[in-house]
């Protein structure tokens, strides 16, 4: 059983702050095995709803809010702005969960997975880590904070891989949940990571060509950074591998808002300090270094294909259906950059073994992330029976050019979530939430209070 210490309490600009370590189980299949983990959450209230530093004095609905990732943790709420201020004007409390691995929740990294006696426990412990247990996780704690509340249901806003959580909380535990806003996260229901690379590699290359009809002259920049990068090996300050790939990989960031002039600038840089030195300089190379979350979040590389599996393994998805969009984004790199006619372009939200070489934390785990691509007995995360039949309310944004949650499959998932109100716009991209939260929720909700015949 779950049990909880309320563990610290703190004021910031008009809001209290409550935060929570809930003990939970690791496995929730196993149910012979005592292992038990540390979950942490923020519980958000008004000042003057506070009591007597008393968080139970408030009796607010509850709004839980599941963060992007996989492996990313919520950032502290410092003031009562943002989503925080929009949620509590509502008349809603906040829950911010640092989903298990993540944060303060019984955190991942290379140290703590090495004392481990093996690769295998190492791809079993991690593959516990998907939206399944971080539902089971909610759950729990929603049992210890509502246990004595007359409406046990809550509220969930969920972002990017959150609204993924969200839609796999629908399917098993429907009768807990009331409202559902989910941004930029309406989930591929699919068995496997391959529809999904399908749709969004077409994606990346929309976006790389919005880059070099903003930046044509990165086309000859790139190659010069190509060919160094190709010509010597180039060490990043903390030991990674500044290769060709890794660089392509900067354009992840090209789902943001000005993610295309961040990654310009890095251009721009890099190119600047070959001409003026011959090499790219310690500063670059640690922006470059900084810009890549893969060594400080593990778990998003080594779970990343596993998110979209239900019995079936994902083989590395994205490496196999790269050969397929080779023509556009030349990884056979001397050929390519031999043909000065066509842009290298960037690659996306992909997870590729090389990584597990370039990358100094992934580095010792090349052979455990080959082993969960291999892993085919993956649970269930969805029950379309229960989407259908859902009746809690759910309204959702899907961003016209998002290139990390492919819209026609998000629109396919609206379709099976029953009385799900979708929100495409071309406004913003995967970001806007951050961009912009008074748009966001006050249309998430305004639809929620629409009536649709």
């Amino acid at each position: 059983m779950a049990t909880s210490d309320l563990v610290d309490s703190y004021a910031v600009q008009g809001i209290r702050v409550f935060e929570y370590l809930f003990t939970v189980p690791l496995d929730y299949n196993d149910s012979e095995s005592t292992e038990t983990i540390k979950v942490f959450a923020r519980r958000v209230v008004p000042s003057d709803e506070a009591g007597d530093n008393d968080p139970d004095v408030c009796k607010r609905p509850y709004m839980v809010y599941l963060q992007g990732g996989p492996g990313f943790e919520c950032e502290a709420p410092l003031s009562k702005s943002g989503r925080t201020k929009e949620i509590l004007d509502r008349g809603l409390q906040l829950l911010y969960l640092d989903q298990r691995g993540t944060g303060y929740s019984t955190p991942i990294s290379f140290s703590t997975l090495k004392a481990m006696e093996s690769d295998e426990a190492k791809a079993n412990y991690l593959s516990l880590f998907r939206a399944d247990n971080i539902v089971n996780d909610c759950e729990e704690i929603r049992k210890i904070l509502l246990k004595d509340a007359v409406d046990k249901k809550w509220s969930l806003l969920g972002q990017s891989f959150g609204g993924f959580c969200c839609t796999t909380y629908l399917s098993f535990y429907p009768a807990s949940l009331k409202d559902v806003l989910i941004t930029g996260g309406l989930p591929p229901l699919v068995n496997n990571p391959d529809p999904v690379y399908e749709a969004l590699y077409k994606r990346v290359l929309k976006r790389n060509e919005a880059y070099f009809a903003k930046y044509p002259q990165d086309n000859a920049k790139l190659r010069k950074i190509y060919r160094h990068l190709h010509s010597k090996k180039v060490t990043l300050p903390n030991g990674g591998i500044l290769s060709v790939e890794r660089f392509q990989q900067l354009g992840l960031d090209f789902g943001r808002h000005q993610g295309l002039d961040s990654v310009h600038q890095l251009v721009a840089k890099s190119s600047f300090d070959l001409t003026a030195f011959g090499e790219i300089t310690y500063n670059t190379l640690s922006r470059i270094e900084s810009a890549q979350g893969f060594d400080s979040n593990i778990l998003y590389a080594c779970v990343h294909e596993a998110i979209y599996c239900q019995k079936e393994a994902s083989n590395w998805s994205a490496e196999r259906l790269r050969s397929q969009y080779a023509q556009y984004f030349n990884f056979e790199h001397i050929e390519a950059l031999a043909d000065e006619s066509r842009a290298i372009y960037f690659t996306g939200e992909m997870i590729y073994r090389s990584m597990f070489d370039d990358y100094v934390e992934l580095r010792q785990l090349k052979n455990v992330a080959d082993m969960l691509a291999l892993k085919s007995d993956w649970a269930p995360l969805y029950n379309i029976e229960a989407l259908n039949k859902t009746t809690s309310h759910v309204s959702a944004v899907s961003y016209f050019n998002d290139p990390y949650v492919d819209l026609e499959l998000s629109i396919k998932a609206a379709a099976e979530i029953k009385g799900c109100r979708q929100w495409i716009t071309s406004e913003f991209l995967h970001n806007g939430l951050t961009m912009n939260p008074t748009r966001i929720l006050g249309e998430l909700f305004r639809l929620l209070d629409t009536d649709v015949e």
